[in-house]
């Protein structure tokens, strides 16, 4: 295995174009693991260090642009109110240490249906850009998975930064794990209410082959909210509409049986979520000022 150490982006990109089976790493926190287990013996790592602006982030006044190797603690702490949902996942990533060093790059490169940050994403509408020698291009998040652990990802391009705009409204993330810590999700949901557009989006993890929208769900939803008035008169949300929106998630899953849980188990859990999560939106939506 060779190491690739490039001090700059466009040598990074000259060094991926090169070596397109390269391997890239900033926290290692998945790649690593699977090496110490070997079931990835990569011909060359690339370590993404040395290179600052990866590291970086910008607060515009609609999008933020995070660069790939922010680490999750950064997003913590300094990015709670324009990305909330992001910033919840966050602290479910691990450990502080692993905060300190994983990023949401990572995640995106590894494309675990269980990574934390993918349902967040998901429900905020972020997209990736990706860099090559040949020019860089902007991906939207929706089709960003391609496949168990793939992505859209050209052999030769990098995550550059992922735009995520900023927050109009509350969002929500949560998880269900075997333990508080240390764990990889038995599922995970994500949900982020857009009352600037009157939409709602979402995000489901480990209960499909990728990450997933519950779109039937969200179109119920943003419809209920709309023809009930809901919006202007923030009433509380019946419980009929939670039940529905709660049923229309878990009917999005496509999980299967495994050492964390059974396929039912996540549907079920996913119902739960999401239920949970649209009344704690919908209260705080309700607590904002007009």
């Amino acid at each position: 295995m060779e190491f690739l150490r490039p001090a700059g982006w466009e040598e990074a990109l000259a060094a991926k174009a090169e070596h397109p089976t390269a391997v890239p790493i900033a926290g290692g926190t998945d790649v690593m693991v699977e090496i110490n287990f070997d079931h990835r013996r990569p011909e060359y790592l690339m370590d993404l260090n040395r290179i600052g602006p990866l590291r970086e982030w910008e607060v515009g006044e609609d999008v933020v642009r995070l660069g790939a190797s922010v680490p999750y603690t950064q997003i913590m702490e300094h990015l709670r109110i324009p990305l909330p949902g992001l910033a919840l996942a966050s602290h479910t990533v691990a450990s502080p240490q692993i905060r300190n060093r994983g990023s949401v790059g990572g995640n995106l490169g590894t494309a675990s249906p269980a990574g934390d940050a993918h349902p967040a994403l998901l429900a905020a509408g972020a997209q990736v850009e990706v860099e090559s020698v040949r020019g860089s291009r902007l991906i939207p998040i929706d089709a960003f998975y391609t496949g168990v652990k793939r992505n859209a990802l050209a052999p030769d391009e990098l995550i550059k930064t992922v735009h995520v705009a900023t927050a109009d409204g509350p969002q929500q993330f949560s998880k269900v794990g075997t333990r508080n810590a240390m764990v990889i999700a038995v599922c995970a949901f994500g949900l982020a209410l857009h009352p600037a557009t009157r939409s709602v989006r979402t995000g489901i993890g480990s209960a499909a082959p990728t990450p997933v929208r519950a779109k039937t769900a969200e179109e119920f939803l943003a419809a209920a909210l709309d023809e009930g008035g809901f919006w202007e008169s923030r009433k509380v949300i019946t419980p009929s509409i939670a039940k529905q929106f709660g049923d229309l998630a878990a009917a999005a899953c496509n999980p299967i049986d495994d050492v964390r849980g059974t396929a039912k188990y996540r549907r079920y859990a996913v119902g739960v979520l999401a239920r949970r999560q649209l009344l704690w939106t919908w209260e705080e939506y309700r607590g904002r000022t007009a």
